[in-house]
Protein backbone atom coordinates (compact mmCIF):
# COMPACT_ATOMS: atom_id res chain seq x y z
CA UNK A 1 0.00 0.00 0.00
CA UNK A 2 1.53 3.35 -0.69
CA UNK A 3 1.97 6.16 1.94
CA UNK A 4 -0.07 8.97 2.07
CA UNK A 5 3.37 11.41 2.13
CA UNK A 6 2.85 12.24 5.04
CA UNK A 7 5.86 10.47 6.22
CA UNK A 8 7.75 11.82 3.22
CA UNK A 9 11.39 12.68 4.52
CA UNK A 10 11.87 16.32 4.85
CA UNK A 11 15.48 15.68 3.28
CA UNK A 12 13.65 14.36 -0.03
CA UNK A 13 11.19 17.22 -0.30
CA UNK A 14 14.32 19.46 -0.11
CA UNK A 15 16.04 17.50 -2.77
CA UNK A 16 12.95 17.56 -4.88
CA UNK A 17 12.61 21.20 -4.70
CA UNK A 18 16.14 21.78 -5.41
CA UNK A 19 16.40 19.84 -8.55
CA UNK A 20 13.14 21.11 -9.74
CA UNK A 21 14.04 24.64 -8.95
CA UNK A 22 17.70 23.93 -10.91
CA UNK A 23 15.94 22.32 -13.81
CA UNK A 24 18.94 19.69 -13.34
CA UNK A 25 20.38 17.33 -10.97
CA UNK A 26 24.00 18.88 -11.61
CA UNK A 27 23.14 21.95 -11.15
CA UNK A 28 21.27 21.41 -8.27
CA UNK A 29 24.10 19.37 -6.74
CA UNK A 30 26.32 22.09 -7.49
CA UNK A 31 24.48 24.53 -5.28
CA UNK A 32 23.93 22.02 -2.48
CA UNK A 33 27.51 20.71 -2.54
CA UNK A 34 26.74 17.13 -3.06
CA UNK A 35 26.68 14.42 -5.61
CA UNK A 36 23.69 14.66 -8.57
CA UNK A 37 23.79 10.50 -7.68
CA UNK A 38 22.14 11.37 -4.07
CA UNK A 39 19.76 13.95 -5.69
CA UNK A 40 18.48 11.24 -8.17
CA UNK A 41 17.76 9.02 -5.41
CA UNK A 42 16.61 11.11 -3.17
CA UNK A 43 13.40 12.30 -5.62
CA UNK A 44 13.30 8.38 -6.71
CA UNK A 45 12.42 7.55 -3.19
CA UNK A 46 10.03 10.46 -2.75
CA UNK A 47 8.06 9.34 -6.05
CA UNK A 48 8.37 6.13 -4.35
CA UNK A 49 6.65 6.96 -1.42
CA UNK A 50 3.98 8.96 -3.00
CA UNK A 51 3.31 6.81 -5.86
CA UNK A 52 3.46 9.50 -8.37
CA UNK A 53 5.79 11.21 -10.90
CA UNK A 54 7.03 14.48 -10.10
CA UNK A 55 9.71 15.01 -12.48
CA UNK A 56 10.16 14.30 -16.69
CA UNK A 57 13.24 13.48 -17.11
CA UNK A 58 14.96 13.28 -20.66
CA UNK A 59 18.85 13.24 -21.39
CA UNK A 60 18.34 17.15 -22.03
CA UNK A 61 16.47 18.60 -19.43
CA UNK A 62 14.85 17.93 -16.20
CA UNK A 63 11.31 19.54 -15.86
CA UNK A 64 8.56 18.89 -13.04
CA UNK A 65 4.95 17.17 -13.90
CA UNK A 66 1.91 18.39 -12.99
CA UNK A 67 2.26 16.98 -9.77
CA UNK A 68 5.79 18.09 -9.30
CA UNK A 69 4.81 21.28 -10.03
CA UNK A 70 1.97 21.80 -7.40
CA UNK A 71 4.35 20.01 -5.01
CA UNK A 72 6.56 22.43 -5.56
CA UNK A 73 4.68 25.19 -5.48
CA UNK A 74 3.51 24.47 -1.92
CA UNK A 75 6.80 23.21 -0.96
CA UNK A 76 9.14 26.43 -1.59
CA UNK A 77 7.16 29.13 0.84
CA UNK A 78 7.27 26.30 3.52
CA UNK A 79 10.93 25.69 2.93
CA UNK A 80 11.34 29.26 3.08
CA UNK A 81 9.60 29.27 6.18
CA UNK A 82 11.47 26.48 8.09
CA UNK A 83 14.62 28.38 6.81
CA UNK A 84 13.40 31.45 8.66
CA UNK A 85 12.41 29.93 11.72
CA UNK A 86 15.93 28.02 11.88
CA UNK A 87 17.76 31.26 10.85
CA UNK A 88 15.88 33.24 13.66
CA UNK A 89 17.08 31.01 15.81
CA UNK A 90 20.24 31.47 14.83
CA UNK A 91 20.26 34.91 15.58
CA UNK A 92 20.55 34.10 19.80
CA UNK A 93 23.99 32.51 19.00
CA UNK A 94 26.74 34.79 19.52
CA UNK A 95 28.42 34.22 15.62
CA UNK A 96 26.03 32.85 13.01
CA UNK A 97 26.32 29.70 11.67
CA UNK A 98 25.62 27.90 8.09
CA UNK A 99 26.09 27.78 4.83
CA UNK A 100 26.40 30.70 2.32
CA UNK A 101 26.41 30.32 -1.01
CA UNK A 102 27.31 32.90 -3.99
CA UNK A 103 27.43 32.81 -7.88
CA UNK A 104 30.05 35.13 -8.93
CA UNK A 105 31.75 35.97 -12.19
CA UNK A 106 35.48 34.23 -12.85
CA UNK A 107 37.46 37.44 -12.40
CA UNK A 108 35.60 38.20 -9.04
CA UNK A 109 36.51 34.62 -7.81
CA UNK A 110 40.00 34.73 -9.24
CA UNK A 111 40.96 38.38 -8.05
CA UNK A 112 39.07 39.73 -5.60
CA UNK A 113 37.63 37.18 -3.17
CA UNK A 114 40.95 35.46 -2.69
CA UNK A 115 41.85 38.60 -0.62
CA UNK A 116 38.76 38.70 1.47
CA UNK A 117 37.03 35.26 2.14
CA UNK A 118 40.17 34.07 4.71
CA UNK A 119 39.45 37.52 7.01
CA UNK A 120 35.62 36.62 6.63
CA UNK A 121 35.82 32.91 7.62
CA UNK A 122 38.34 33.56 10.65
CA UNK A 123 35.83 36.07 11.33
CA UNK A 124 33.24 33.94 11.60
CA UNK A 125 34.29 30.18 11.95
CA UNK A 126 30.63 28.96 12.04
CA UNK A 127 30.05 30.27 8.74
CA UNK A 128 30.78 28.13 5.20
CA UNK A 129 31.08 29.37 2.11
CA UNK A 130 30.04 27.29 -1.07
CA UNK A 131 31.54 29.68 -4.50
CA UNK A 132 30.38 28.92 -8.10
CA UNK A 133 32.29 31.00 -10.32
CA UNK A 134 30.49 31.26 -13.78
CA UNK A 135 30.21 33.89 -16.60
CA UNK A 136 27.08 32.96 -17.44
CA UNK A 137 23.69 34.86 -16.34
CA UNK A 138 21.48 32.96 -13.94
CA UNK A 139 18.59 33.37 -12.20
CA UNK A 140 20.78 32.90 -8.70
CA UNK A 141 17.90 32.84 -6.44
CA UNK A 142 16.15 30.24 -8.48
CA UNK A 143 19.11 28.44 -8.64
CA UNK A 144 19.35 27.96 -4.85
CA UNK A 145 21.58 30.49 -4.36
CA UNK A 146 21.66 33.44 -1.30
CA UNK A 147 23.91 36.20 -3.29
CA UNK A 148 24.80 37.10 -6.20
CA UNK A 149 27.65 39.23 -7.87
CA UNK A 150 27.53 41.07 -11.29
CA UNK A 151 28.85 44.09 -13.09
CA UNK A 152 25.64 45.81 -14.11
CA UNK A 153 24.33 48.38 -11.60
CA UNK A 154 20.76 47.53 -13.15
CA UNK A 155 18.91 44.73 -10.57
CA UNK A 156 16.20 42.95 -10.82
CA UNK A 157 13.29 43.78 -8.50
CA UNK A 158 13.33 43.30 -5.04
CA UNK A 159 17.31 43.61 -4.91
CA UNK A 160 19.61 45.06 -2.82
CA UNK A 161 23.14 45.99 -4.25
CA UNK A 162 26.11 46.87 -2.67
CA UNK A 163 29.66 47.54 -3.86
CA UNK A 164 31.76 44.48 -3.67
CA UNK A 165 35.38 46.04 -4.60
CA UNK A 166 36.53 49.36 -5.98
CA UNK A 167 36.80 50.65 -9.47
CA UNK A 168 38.51 48.73 -11.98
CA UNK A 169 39.75 48.73 -15.57
CA UNK A 170 40.62 46.97 -18.79
CA UNK A 171 44.17 47.09 -20.40
CA UNK A 172 45.40 46.15 -23.92
CA UNK A 173 48.43 44.51 -23.64
CA UNK A 174 50.89 42.77 -25.46
CA UNK A 175 54.62 41.19 -25.56
CA UNK A 176 57.30 43.60 -26.49
CA UNK A 177 58.44 41.01 -28.78
CA UNK A 178 55.17 41.37 -30.66
CA UNK A 179 55.48 45.45 -30.95
CA UNK A 180 58.45 45.39 -32.17
CA UNK A 181 57.51 43.54 -35.11
CA UNK A 182 54.28 44.81 -35.70
CA UNK A 183 54.39 48.29 -33.58
CA UNK A 184 51.68 50.16 -31.52
CA UNK A 185 48.31 50.78 -32.11
CA UNK A 186 48.14 54.50 -31.22
CA UNK A 187 44.02 55.16 -31.63
CA UNK A 188 41.50 52.18 -30.73
CA UNK A 189 40.69 52.22 -34.62
CA UNK A 190 44.57 50.77 -35.01
CA UNK A 191 43.65 47.69 -33.12
CA UNK A 192 42.13 46.60 -36.69
CA UNK A 193 45.26 46.52 -38.15
CA UNK A 194 46.49 43.85 -35.47
CA UNK A 195 46.41 40.36 -34.32
CA UNK A 196 43.72 40.17 -31.06
CA UNK A 197 43.16 37.30 -29.08
CA UNK A 198 39.24 37.29 -28.35
CA UNK A 199 37.81 35.89 -25.49
CA UNK A 200 34.23 34.28 -25.67
CA UNK A 201 31.62 33.86 -23.01
CA UNK A 202 29.27 30.79 -22.21
CA UNK A 203 26.45 32.44 -24.11
CA UNK A 204 28.86 32.15 -27.03
CA UNK A 205 28.99 36.15 -27.40
CA UNK A 206 32.16 37.59 -27.90
CA UNK A 207 32.30 41.41 -26.77
CA UNK A 208 33.82 44.28 -29.13
CA UNK A 209 36.71 46.03 -27.11
CA UNK A 210 35.28 49.55 -25.74
CA UNK A 211 37.42 52.52 -25.98
CA UNK A 212 36.39 55.82 -24.27
CA UNK A 213 37.96 59.67 -24.39
CA UNK A 214 36.76 63.05 -24.06
CA UNK A 215 32.76 61.84 -24.05
CA UNK A 216 33.80 59.61 -27.03
CA UNK A 217 32.72 55.88 -27.20
CA UNK A 218 34.71 53.51 -29.52
CA UNK A 219 33.56 50.03 -30.31
CA UNK A 220 36.07 47.87 -32.34
CA UNK A 221 35.37 44.32 -33.36
CA UNK A 222 39.24 43.09 -33.96
CA UNK A 223 40.43 39.60 -35.57
CA UNK A 224 43.32 37.72 -34.86
CA UNK A 225 44.62 34.20 -34.82
CA UNK A 226 42.68 32.82 -31.62
CA UNK A 227 39.54 32.88 -29.73
CA UNK A 228 38.62 31.05 -26.45
CA UNK A 229 36.54 30.82 -23.28
CA UNK A 230 39.97 30.35 -21.11
CA UNK A 231 41.74 33.23 -19.92
CA UNK A 232 44.66 31.38 -19.04
CA UNK A 233 45.51 29.95 -22.55
CA UNK A 234 44.81 33.62 -23.75
CA UNK A 235 47.10 35.20 -21.66
CA UNK A 236 50.00 32.98 -22.11
CA UNK A 237 49.16 33.07 -26.15
CA UNK A 238 49.50 37.06 -25.81
CA UNK A 239 52.94 36.48 -23.68
CA UNK A 240 54.44 34.51 -26.37
CA UNK A 241 53.74 37.29 -28.41
CA UNK A 242 50.51 35.64 -30.81
CA UNK A 243 48.81 38.97 -30.34
CA UNK A 244 46.84 41.76 -28.24
CA UNK A 245 44.75 40.87 -25.79
CA UNK A 246 42.13 42.91 -24.15
CA UNK A 247 41.27 42.10 -20.31
CA UNK A 248 41.07 43.23 -16.84
CA UNK A 249 44.27 45.12 -15.10
CA UNK A 250 44.29 42.50 -12.40
CA UNK A 251 44.64 39.35 -14.80
CA UNK A 252 48.10 40.88 -16.22
CA UNK A 253 49.29 42.82 -13.15
CA UNK A 254 52.34 40.59 -12.64
CA UNK A 255 53.42 40.82 -16.60
CA UNK A 256 53.22 44.20 -16.26
CA UNK A 257 55.49 44.67 -13.71
CA UNK A 258 58.31 42.02 -14.73
CA UNK A 259 57.80 43.05 -18.48
CA UNK A 260 56.67 40.37 -19.91
CA UNK A 261 53.98 42.41 -21.13
CA UNK A 262 53.50 46.08 -22.10
CA UNK A 263 50.20 48.16 -22.15
CA UNK A 264 48.72 50.91 -24.95
CA UNK A 265 46.34 52.85 -25.28
CA UNK A 266 46.03 53.67 -22.13
CA UNK A 267 44.49 57.24 -22.13
CA UNK A 268 41.70 55.07 -23.81
CA UNK A 269 40.87 53.13 -21.08
CA UNK A 270 38.93 54.75 -17.74
CA UNK A 271 38.17 53.27 -14.84
CA UNK A 272 34.82 51.44 -14.58
CA UNK A 273 32.52 50.62 -11.18
CA UNK A 274 33.15 47.51 -9.73
CA UNK A 275 31.42 44.62 -8.87
CA UNK A 276 28.43 44.48 -6.77
CA UNK A 277 27.12 41.97 -4.30
CA UNK A 278 22.88 41.87 -4.75
CA UNK A 279 20.57 39.71 -2.29
CA UNK A 280 16.83 39.99 -2.36
CA UNK A 281 15.11 42.92 -0.41
CA UNK A 282 13.55 41.40 2.60
CA UNK A 283 12.98 41.57 6.14
CA UNK A 284 14.62 39.13 7.39
CA UNK A 285 17.72 37.70 5.83
CA UNK A 286 19.94 34.49 6.73
CA UNK A 287 22.48 34.94 9.00
CA UNK A 288 25.41 33.92 7.09
CA UNK A 289 24.56 36.53 4.13
CA UNK A 290 23.52 39.30 6.98
CA UNK A 291 27.16 38.72 8.34
CA UNK A 292 28.59 38.97 4.98
CA UNK A 293 26.83 41.81 4.06
CA UNK A 294 27.81 43.42 7.22
CA UNK A 295 31.27 42.38 6.70
CA UNK A 296 31.81 43.92 3.09
CA UNK A 297 30.38 47.34 3.94
CA UNK A 298 33.21 47.15 6.75
CA UNK A 299 35.64 46.54 4.26
CA UNK A 300 34.36 49.59 2.05
CA UNK A 301 34.83 51.94 4.62
CA UNK A 302 38.03 50.63 5.90
CA UNK A 303 39.52 50.72 2.32
CA UNK A 304 38.26 54.49 1.89
CA UNK A 305 39.95 55.33 5.10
Amino acid sequence: MKSSGADANFADLDAFTAVAQARGFRGAATVRGVSASSLSEAVRRLEARLGVRLLNRTTRSVTPTEAGQRLLERLTPALADVALALDEVNAFRDSPTGTLRLNVPTVVARVILPRMLPRFLAAHPGVSIEVTAEDSFVDVLAAGFDAGVRYDERMEKDMIAVPLAGPQRFVVVGAPAYFAAHGRPAHPRDVLDHACIRHRFPSGVSHPWEFEKDGEVIRISPTGPLISTSIDLELEACIAGVGLIATFEEFVEGALKDGRLESVLDDWLPPFTGPLLYYPSRRHMPAPLRAFVDFVKAEKFRQTR
